[in-house]
């Protein structure tokens, strides 16, 4: 399942992208081939794309992307809802590392060259509430410092000349593990949400990939009725 999960993740990153020409996706044996999956593998990410409204699949054509599924905008979250003189965060640790062929995928590199791994904890209203484990390319960002990822990544992002994009958001409840526990200071095998983010610029580069562990999570989207995709979904029912 996370092979499922990055697949999914990493081509919905590439559609936001725009990095498929034609507006068409790879069909399943290349798929498997970038990923170096079996093809059932493949076949289950792309199902979750689909049932997200992204592709369509066309006999004999291809698997197509629909424009109409990219927007879903969240309003907020539980952290959000808190003003910022609420919240703090506090680095654990910050260090380069070289990429590995998962990293070269997702920030498109040609070859490994160093990036930036860090982790920090997030405090709201004085209670620890998440753990952010994050990824960032050197090349890009040079004078990353602790001082910056307590203060504000995506402020520093725009201060180095980039405009922010897009977030690309999943969502899987977890157990935290004892060494999640620890840093939440809570007993561990509590149930937690498990969120992965890609941020990107508006050139279509990710900037950051993060993964936080956050108690006691909610969130609030807004999204807008398709008619299109609601008739779909109501034929494949009908024809079962």
């Amino acid at each position: 399942m996370k092979k499922v999960e990055f697949i999914t993740q990493d081509l919905l990153s590439k559609i936001y992208q725009q990095s498929f020409e034609g507006n068409k996706l790879p069909n399943q044996r290349d798929l498997a081939d970038i990923y170096h999956v079996s093809r059932d593998t493949v076949q289950k990410a792309l199902g979750r794309l689909t049932d997200m409204g992204l592709i369509r699949s066309v006999r004999g054509s291809g698997i197509f992307i629909k424009n109409a599924g990219r927007k879903n905008p969240l309003i907020y979250n539980s952290l959000t809802q808190n003003p910022y003189d609420r919240i703090r965060s506090e680095t654990v640790f910050l260090k380069k590392i070289m990429a590995d062929e998962n990293d070269c995928r997702i920030f498109g590199l040609k070859k490994p060259q160093p990036i930036w791994i860090f982790q920090r904890i997030r405090i709201v209203n004085f209670q620890i509430v998440q753990i952010e484990t994050s990824k960032m390319p050197v090349a890009l960002f040079q004078d990353l410092t602790a001082a910056i990822i307590e203060h504000s990544v995506q402020e520093y992002v725009q201060s180095a000349g980039f405009n922010i994009s897009h977030y690309i958001t999943s969502y899987s409840p977890v157990l935290l593990d004892k060494s999640q526990a620890k840093l939440l200071q809570c007993k561990p095998h509590l149930p937690a949400m498990k969120i992965i983010n890609r941020s990107l610029l508006d050139d279509g580069r990710v900037y950051e990939y993060s993964e936080v562990i956050a108690l006691d999570y909610t969130c609030t989207y807004i999204v807008p009725f398709n008619k299109l995709s609601h008739a779909e979904r109501q034929q494949k029912k009908a024809d079962r």
